[in-house]
């Protein structure tokens, strides 16, 4: 059901960062503009992966969604003498140009450097933009508990510990993005039931239904800590 306060002040711009399906982008698209995510836009959804199918969840949308593709190899070939930082800076700049309140990195597989969150944070302007008038945070969902399981291959990292007796609980949060990898500040964080000896493709289903859940309470949250909206100012 959509929220009747959208068609009276400026939505709230999100963009959303993927790698590959997209079922947490999927969450966010079915919650905008509804109660859990009021007066809200998606105005950018962008993949480091051309065949990423969150792109064609996307695309289909109704009203479609604006995408983008960048991945880092075609970059860097072609772009001799260009560096992994540079490709950051140029997710940074599309990103800028699609003017979002908050940046959601949503199954985003790729450790964004210092310069990306450096050019979010306005501390750096690139040539030819604006300066920003504010910053725009950028927060990440991550399949593990803050300081258990930093980094790739989370969700079998950390249920093969619980297996193995290791650790006694598992969970998953959305924090705040710095350049410590999965270390900044934790907006939400769920536990997650695991049990001994089952299937971990059983696992993976409840804790996919509680990231669907929690990406679009945190980006509540940080898009209600952002008032007014970059896009207030009557631009779209």
């Amino acid at each position: 059901m959509e929220d009747p306060s959208a068609a009276t002040t400026s939505p709230r711009r999100l963009a959303v960062l993927i790698s590959g399906e997209g079922t947490n982008l999927q969450a966010l698209i079915n919650a905008q503009n509804t109660s859990s995510l009021p007066n809200t836009r998606i105005v950018l959804v962008l993949s480091n992966r051309k065949n990423a199918r969150g792109l064609i969840r996307a695309s289909t949308a109704l009203p479609p969604i604006p995408t983008a593709y960048l991945g880092l190899q075609p970059f860097l070939r072609s772009n001799p003498g260009k560096t992994r930082e540079d490709y950051d800076v140029e997710v940074a700049r599309i990103v800028l140009r699609a003017k979002p309140d908050a940046v959601v990195c949503a199954g985003w597989m790729h450790i964004v450097s210092e310069g990306f969150l450096d050019v979010l944070k306005g501390t750096r302007v690139l040539e030819g933009e604006e300066v920003l008038a504010r910053e725009i945070p950028v927060i990440n969902i991550h399949p593990a508990l803050f300081g258990q399981f930093d980094g790739t291959h989370a969700v079998e990292r950390g249920f093969e510990a619980f297996q193995k007796g290791e650790v006694d609980e598992l969970g998953v949060m959305v924090h705040r993005v710095v350049k410590e990898v999965d270390r900044g500040e934790p907006l939400i964080q769920r536990r997650v039931e695991v049990v001994k000896g089952e299937a971990i493709e059983a696992y993976e289903e409840r804790l996919h239904k509680v990231e669907w859940e929690i990406i679009v309470e945190a980006t509540q949250i940080v898009l209600d800590e952002v008032q007014p909206p970059l896009s207030s100012d009557g631009q779209s």
